[in-house]
């Protein structure tokens, strides 16, 4: 039976009326908090857009339309696709309880690329990265921590902010750090802290001076807020400034370098790939798969197998 679609008011409101379906929406979803939030950020997004466009009522040419804006925006693959993921399933609820039509309905999602949009550091990257922070003030021993951190055991951005200093504990005779994962609600994962590691974390926070437990694993420097809480936008910001002192000044090195670097190295110094996705927290081994195929690729470099033939047949 065809849906009939709702006249919807042509009121500058038109985000207010969505607001309440979208919390209808998410009452009707047995989903976690944290993905709660997520669909609330989407959809949020998605009806600013029609709203500052000045549609009034969405067909299915409106999120053609929203498909090609988010493209414009930039969003990774997995992004993009989270945004459109939302706005499909509202729509297919939209119509299974009769308010509107699902316009949305057979819209392809975006088509993930192979491989990464970030590269990882080198060897020699790392070591000159880590070694061009000055650790005699305060915030360079908190970059250096946070950094060195980064690098040898991958943690997010949002992990990161989310750790507290009391997230360090002791594991099975380790000092390891809780994280709250990617899409969890509470720290149910861990990674082990090693001297290299622990040491510089130790280093700052007893400069930081008297804290408690609750405080935050890293704060801000900043007068205005010192020791608080710091955004996932700051660390990311630092971690870029960082890198562009040592002359890495490129959209393909990033924050989110560090922790392919972790896996990489991890990769190279041995570890299964079994291992590497137990460090990186990747819930599909393909994913890890990657990072062991890309190493193998550029292990044996059949290009250089190719020079020498022609050199043999040249000479």
């Amino acid at each position: 039976m065809e849906v009939a679609v709702p006249k919807l008011s042509h009121s500058p409101n038109l985000a207010g009326q969505f607001v309440e379906l979208t919390e209808r929406f998410l009452k009707s979803h047995d989903i976690k908090p944290i993905s709660r939030d997520g669909y609330r950020r989407r959809l949020k997004q998605f009806f600013k857009w029609c709203s500052e466009n000045q549609v009034n009522q969405p067909d299915r040419s409106t999120i053609l339309e929203y498909k090609r804006f988010l493209k414009k925006l930039g969003f990774a693959a997995n992004s993009e696709g989270a945004y459109l993921v939302a706005v499909r399933t509202f729509f297919a609820w939209a119509e299974s309880v009769k308010l509107y039509p699902n316009i949305a309905k057979n819209i392809k999602g975006t088509k993930k690329q192979k491989g990464f949009r970030k590269d990882p550091l080198t060897v020699n990257q790392v070591l000159e990265l880590l070694n061009s922070i000055d650790r005699t003030t305060l915030k360079g021993k908190r970059d250096y921590a946070l950094l060195n951190l980064m690098v040898r055991t991958g943690p997010r951005c949002i992990e990161i902010t989310r750790a507290t200093i009391e997230d360090v504990r002791q594991q099975s005779g380790e000092t390891v750090l809780w994280l709250q994962g990617k899409g969890a609600d509470s720290k149910d994962a861990f990674v082990v802290l090693t001297e290299s590691t622990l040491k510089p974390i130790m280093e700052y926070l007893s400069a930081r001076g008297s804290l408690k437990g609750t405080d935050p694993l890293f704060g801000s420097t900043s007068d205005g807020n010192l020791h608080q809480r710091m955004s996932t936008r700051s660390i990311r910001r630092i971690v870029k400034e960082r890198l562009r002192g040592i002359s890495l000044d490129s959209p393909r090195i990033s924050a989110h370098s560090l922790r392919h670097t972790t896996v990489t190295l991890a990769l190279m110094a041995g570890a299964s790939v079994q291992e590497a996705q137990q460090l990186a927290r990747h819930s599909d081994i393909n994913t890890t798969m990657i990072y062991a195929h890309n190493i193998e690729r550029s292990a044996g470099v059949p290009e250089k197998k190719i020079d020498d033939i022609l050199k043999i047949h040249a000479s």
